[in-house]
């Protein structure tokens, strides 16, 4: 590889690039540098030429035409093992230029601020610098070009080392990342622009996504599977993705995969709620006046013994809430524990609280994660061989007024609010599921039945003798009247689905004999 000669330096980063300019001339590399740039460079003690007196041509348009010239095209374009490109750069008085180091106009942060405007947001799409770059990055073998100032350390190390020379291997590794890093710009960009007219995910032509390695994974979804977790960037909305770790062993693909299903669940809820999830489907699940009554009531209602679970609140972990996980829940029949935590996700700790949790016997494995919980995004991905499937974000919740009372038994205030418990429960459940509640705790849940008879069949089973006056929410709509009488039996008191077919009426008519209070919500919430 050849040596370093001369380097043009365009940034809107300027973290580190003095120091990194100033080793770069004691090595001898002569530095171009456009306005702003070579500006703090001389202030800087570096010695930089401005890129326009080298050009002969002015900036332009405030900046926003510097740096495209042939005179710097060329330089990085041109090949030095073929002689004629050579002396075609002599006879126009062309320098090759040797290293470009450039980072591009803040756009990511520009749209990521609330109310950005949308004429300032596109003054700052990049024209010169991605151009450098793609231009740097063609030509990789002969020019070395860095976008990401936290290589600045490691290249003029090894320039200092090798006299002045990168390795093979690390202008292939800075050509890569500059491909990618126009390539997240540009995706980026284009989905900005998107959004601006309301475009969604299964309306595009082409879906272009972005994401971004956060961790390795200590396995997949079996120990002998690899697995990494990515976040999407810069518009991704993921609590676990973004979540900060302050504990525990290192997280799993299944034990991501949990919390993020109870995270979901708990976000329908304003009022503090807990979430206990295996194999994605909430075991249990609670509302309360607090972190630890809602906790509590969870655990009363869990039915998973055995089972390792994750946790998720929608509220500070206090030290009350803390000591009753420690606590720790019923024993089962076999005498062992009724099941063990092994991940939990709140929005924030109180420091004691962290402190109950360490103290526990498995308190050094608990994974305890930070995690901020937001606003929800329109787009719902689904991986499948080879492809995606895209659709709109199930984010209907119960919407008082179109739903039906179609019988003539009325629910209490206390049944309308378990109602709406357990319809938003329910929605994220694996289908076909039924879920049954109570006083604002999960009783009892049918998931993942093929045939939905089943689901109630099992929730009604693990509810037990609780069932009695308790509500039933279904996934998906009744086509018979099987499974009103089996809830009748059980002394169930109402059932909220979403209807919409044939059936109804005779299923109606069925709970009107019978006594329960059927409601009709004409939205129904499947989930695979």
């Amino acid at each position: 590889m050849a040596r370093i000669k001369t380097a043009l330096i365009s940034v809107e980063d300027k973290t580190g690039v003095a120091e990194f300019a100033a080793r770069l001339t004691r090595l001898g590399v002569e530095i171009l540098a456009t306005g702003g740039t070579a500006h703090l460079l001389r202030e800087s003690g570096v010695q930089a030429a401005d890129i326009s007196d080298y050009t002969g041509f002015p900036e332009i348009l405030g900046g926003g035409l510097r740096a495209l010239h042939p005179k710097v095209l060329g330089g990085l374009l041109a090949h030095r093992d073929q002689k004629e490109q050579l002396e075609e750069l002599e006879e126009l008085g062309i320098r090759p230029i040797d290293m470009v180091v450039v980072n591009l106009y803040p756009f990511v942060d520009i749209i990521s601020q609330p109310a950005v405007e949308w004429m300032r947001a596109i003054e700052n799409i990049d024209i010169n610098g991605p151009t450098l770059v793609r231009s740097a990055a063609k030509n990789y073998t002969q020019v070395a070009v860095v976008t990401n100032p936290a290589r600045y350390e490691g290249i003029a190390a090894e320039l200092e080392a090798r006299g002045g020379v990168l390795s093979e291997d690390t202008h292939f590794q800075l050509g890569l990342e500059a491909f990618r890093h126009t390539a997240h710009y540009d995706t980026t960009i284009a989905r900005y622009l998107a959004s601006l007219r309301g475009e969604e995910a299964t309306g595009l032509e082409r879906l272009s996504l972005d994401f971004v390695k956060k961790q390795d994974l200590c396995h997949g979804e079996n120990p002998h599977q690899r697995a990494a977790l990515y976040v999407e960037d810069p518009f991704g909305e993921s609590p676990v993705g973004r979540a900060h770790q302050l504990a525990g062993e290192p997280l799993s693909f299944n034990s991501v995969l949990d919390l993020n299903a109870g995270l979901e669940l708990i976000k329908e809820f304003d009022e503090p709620a807990a979430a206990i999830i295996k194999h994605r489907n909430p075991c249990a699940a609670a509302t309360g006046s607090s972190a630890r009554q809602a906790y509590e009531k969870a655990v009363a209602g869990a039915s998973a013994a055995g089972a390792r679970l994750s946790v998720a609140l929608n509220r500070a972990l206090d030290v009350p809430a803390a000591q009753a996980i420690v606590r720790g829940p019923s024993r089962s029949e076999s005498g062992g524990p009724a099941y063990s935590v092994k991940a939990i996700a709140a929005p924030n700790y109180e420091d004691d609280a962290l402190q109950e949790l360490r103290r526990a016997d498995w308190g050094a494995q608990l994974r305890v994660l930070r995690v901020t919980l937001k606003g929800r995004r329109e787009g719902d991905l689904r991986g499948v061989t080879g492809g995606l499937l895209a659709q709109n974000r199930d984010v209907v919740g119960f919407i008082p007024q179109t739903n039906r009372i179609t019988t003539e038994a009325q629910p209490s205030e206390e049944q309308t609010a378990d109602l709406r418990f357990a319809w938003l429960c329910v929605k994220h459940a694996t289908s076909a599921a039924v879920v049954a509640a109570k006083d604002g705790a999960m009783l009892g849940a049918g998931t993942g039945q093929v045939v939905r008879r089943d689901a109630f069949e099992l929730a009604l089973r693990k509810a037990g003798d609780n069932i009695r006056g308790a509500v039933l929410a279904s996934d998906g709509p009744l086509y018979c009247t099987e499974v009103v009488e089996m809830a009748a039996r059980h002394g169930a008191s109402a059932i909220i689905q979403p209807g919409g077919v044939d059936e109804d009426e005779s299923v109606v008519r069925a709970a009107d004999r019978l006594g329960i209070i059927m409601v009709l919500t004409g939205t129904r919430h499947l989930r695979h």
